[in-house]
C-alpha cells in the first residue's frame, strides 16, 4: 500500500508542478490572503490538480491543503499538500519553489514528496522503502563537525526575530544561506546541506519531511526535538549533527 501511495504522490506532485510552470516567470500578480501572504492562480490551480489526482485513486481519503482547507475522508489516510511552497520565490522568478505532498497513515507520517518543477528535481520517500532523488537512492551527508556544516533557512530575518539560535549556529558553522523552503529540505536529504531551519511553519510546509529525512538517514523534528510537523517550527539535519543542532535550538533565548 505504501508503494502505491508513493506512486500517486509522485504523480500528483509532478502534474501540479507542471501546471505551475505554465505561470512561472510570466509576471502574474498575486493576491494577498488574510494572513498577509501571497497566493496566485498557479497555487490554486495546482492544488486543484493535486486533489483531483489523489481522489481519482483514493476517493475515501482525507486531504488538507494550504489553499482549499481540509476535506474529510472515511479511510484512515490523510494527504497534506502545498501546491507551491515558496510562493514568494515563485513570484520573483526564483526556481527554488516546490510542490509538497505528505501522507499520514493512521496518524503516522508515512509518505513524502518534494518536487521542484523549475529544477526538474524530485525527492521522494515512504517508510521502509528508502529515499530517492530523481529515481536514485540518496542519503544525507556524513559531516560530523559543525564547523564544516552548511545551514540553510527560509528566512534569516524570521530566525533572528524569534531568538538567538540562528546567530549561534551561524557563528559555529562554515556557511549559511537562505532560499530555503522546500529546496532547503531537499538539500539536506540529498547530502548537499547539513541543517535546514524553519522558525515558523504550517503543517503543509513540512508534512513530507519526516519520512523523507528518516529514509535518507537524517532527522526531522520541531525545535524541541519532537518528531512532528505539527508544532509550528521545524529543523532537518543529518544524523551526525542532530544532537549538536538541537542543543542550540533548545537553549535559545527568545527575542
Amino acid at each position: 500500500m505504501l508503494r502505491e501511495l508513493l506512486e500517486v504522490a509522485m504523480d500528483a506532485a509532478y502534474l501540479a508542478g507542471t501546471r505551475t510552470l505554465a505561470y512561472f516567470n510570466t509576471g502574474i500578480v498575486p493576491d494577498i490572503k488574510s494572513d498577509n501572504t501571497p497566493v496566485t492562480i498557479a497555487d490554486r490551480e495546482a492544488e486543484t490538480l493535486l486533489r483531483e489526482r489523489i481522489l481519482r485513486s483514493f476517493p475515501d481519503h482525507a486531504i488538507l491543503g494550504e489553499e482549499q482547507g481540509e476535506t474529510a475522508g472515511s479511510a484512515p489516510y490523510r494527504w497534506i499538500v502545498d501546491p507551491i511552497d515558496g510562493t514568494k520565490s515563485f513570484i520573483a522568478g526564483v526556481p527554488l519553489y516546490g510542490v509538497l505532498v505528505g501522507v499520514e497513515v493512521r496518524g503516522k507520517p508515512s509518505v513524502g514528496v518534494i518536487y521542484l518543477p523549475a529544477l526538474g528535481d524530485m525527492v521522494a520517500a515512504a517508510n521502509g522503502l528508502g529515499c530517492t532523488w530523481n529515481g536514485r537512492a540518496c542519503r544525507v551527508s556524513d559531516v560530523s563537525d559543525l564547523k564544516q556544516a552548511l545551514v540553510v533557512t527560509s528566512s534569516i530575518v524570521r530566525c533572528q526575530q524569534r531568538s538567538d539560535a540562528f546567530d549561534l549556529l551561524a557563528s559555529r558553522t562554515r556557511f549559511q544561506a537562505t532560499w530555503g523552503d522546500a529546496f532547503g529540505y531537499a538539500l539536506v536529504a540529498t547530502g548537499r546541506a547539513e541543517v535546514m531551519l524553519d522558525p515558523i511553519q504550517s503543517p503543509w510546509d513540512c508534512a513530507p519531511m519526516l519520512p523523507i529525512l528518516r529514509e535518507a538517514g537524517g532527522v526531522f523534528s520541531d525545535w524541541r526535538g519532537n518528531p512532528t510537523f505539527l508544532n509550528g517550527d521545524g529543523v532537518a539535519t543529518n544524523a551526525a549533527l542532530s544532537k549538536q543542532v538541537l542543543d542550540v535550538l533548545r537553549g535559545e533565548t527568545p527575542r
